[in-house]
C-alpha cells in the first residue's frame, strides 16, 4: 500500500513538473508573441510617422509652389507695368530722327537754310579720292553735292584749328577774284595778313628777299590756284589749313574745310564764319558785318 502511495506521489510530482514546464513554455510563447506584436506596432507607428511626414512635406511643397506662382505672377505684372512706362517714355524711331535733326540744326554754326542759300554744298563734276567721303550724291547735271552736316563739322574744326595761332603767325592766300572782297574784310577785322591778286614767290622760303615772312600757318583757298603758296609752306614744313572743293586734293593739308570755293556767295560765307569764329576765340572786339554783306555778289 505504501508502495502504491509512493508511486502516486511520484506521478503527481512528475505531473506538476510537466504542468510547470508547459506553463513556462506557454509563458515563453506568450512573451515572444507579445514581443512580436510590440515590434509590429512599433513598425506601424514608424511607418505612420513617415507617411505623415511625407504627406506634410507634400502639402508644404504644394503651398510653396503656390507661393512661388503668386510671386511670379506679381513680378510679371510689375514687369508689364514697367514696360508700359518705358514704352511711354522712350521715343519712336521717327521721333528720334526728328530729335537728332533738331539738335543738329541747333548745333550748326548758322541755319541750314543759309548754307543752302549760299550754295556752299555745290561741288564740281570732278570728284577726287580725297573728297569722295564728303560727297552726298550727284545731281542730274553731274555736279557733286557735299553733305551739309559734314560742311558744318569741317568749318567748326577749321575755326578751332585757325584759332590756335596768333594773327601775326598766319597768312591767307586767295587768288580767286570772287573771294577778294570778303578776304579784305577778314584781314581788316582779324589782323591776319592776306595775299589775293598775287603771291610773291619765295616770300616764305628765301631769307634774302626783303619781304621775307616767317609764318606758322598758311590758309589756302584753292590748292590749284594757290599752289605756289602751298608748296612754299610745305617746303618750310609749316601748317596748312585748306579749303577744298570736290576737285581739290587735300595733300599737305593739316586741316581741311570742305565746300564750294568758286562762287562769291560761298566764299563770303566761309570768310564770314572764319572771321566770326576767330574773333570770338581771340576775344577781338569788332563790328562784323551781317552775313548778307559777305555773301553779296558785288565784287571789288
Amino acid at each position: 500500500m505504501a508502495k502504491v502511495i509512493d508511486e502516486v506521489k511520484d506521478a503527481l510530482k512528475k505531473g506538476e513538473e510537466a504542468v510547470k514546464k508547459v506553463v513556462e513554455e506557454g509563458k515563453e510563447i506568450i512573451e515572444k508573441a507579445e514581443e512580436k506584436v510590440g515590434l509590429k506596432e512599433s513598425s506601424e507607428k514608424k511607418s505612420s510617422k513617415k507617411l505623415e511626414k511625407e504627406a506634410e512635406e507634400e502639402s508644404t511643397d504644394e503651398k510653396r509652389v503656390a507661393d512661388l506662382e503668386e510671386k511670379k505672377k506679381a513680378l510679371l505684372e510689375k514687369a508689364a507695368k514697367l514696360k508700359e512706362k518705358v514704352a511711354e517714355s522712350v521715343p519712336t524711331t521717327e521721333e528720334l530722327k526728328e530729335q537728332i535733326k533738331a539738335k543738329k540744326k541747333s548745333d550748326m554754326l548758322i541755319p541750314l537754310e543759309e548754307y543752302v542759300k549760299a550754295g556752299i554744298y555745290l561741288g564740281t563734276k570732278v570728284v577726287t579720292p580725297d573728297m569722295r567721303p564728303f560727297v552726298y550724291r550727284r545731281r542730274a547735271d553731274g555736279l557733286a553735292i557735299f553733305n551739309t552736316d559734314l560742311i558744318d563739322e569741317k568749318l567748326k574744326e577749321g575755326i578751332e584749328f585757325l584759332s590756335q595761332f596768333d594773327a601775326k603767325e598766319i597768312i591767307l592766300v586767295c587768288k580767286r577774284q570772287a573771294g577778294w572782297k570778303a578776304a579784305k574784310m577778314f584781314s581788316k577785322l582779324t589782323g591776319i595778313r592776306i595775299f589775293t591778286k598775287k603771291y610773291p614767290a619765295g616770300i616764305l622760303t628765301n631769307t634774302e628777299l626783303p619781304d621775307f615772312f616767317e609764318n606758322e600757318l598758311t590758309v589756302v583757298f584753292d590748292s590749284w590756284l594757290d599752289k605756289n603758296a602751298l608748296n612754299d609752306t610745305l617746303n618750310v614744313k609749316k601748317k596748312v589749313l585748306m579749303i577744298c572743293d570736290t576737285n581739290n586734293f587735300a595733300k599737305g593739308a593739316d586741316k581741311v574745310i570742305i565746300g564750294n570755293n568758286k562762287s562769291a556767295r560761298s566764299l563770303g560765307l566761309i570768310f564770314y564764319l572764319l572771321t566770326k569764329g576767330y574773333c570770338k576765340a581771340k576775344k577781338i572786339e569788332c563790328d562784323i558785318p551781317d552775313l548778307e554783306w559777305w555773301t553779296g555778289e558785288v565784287e571789288e
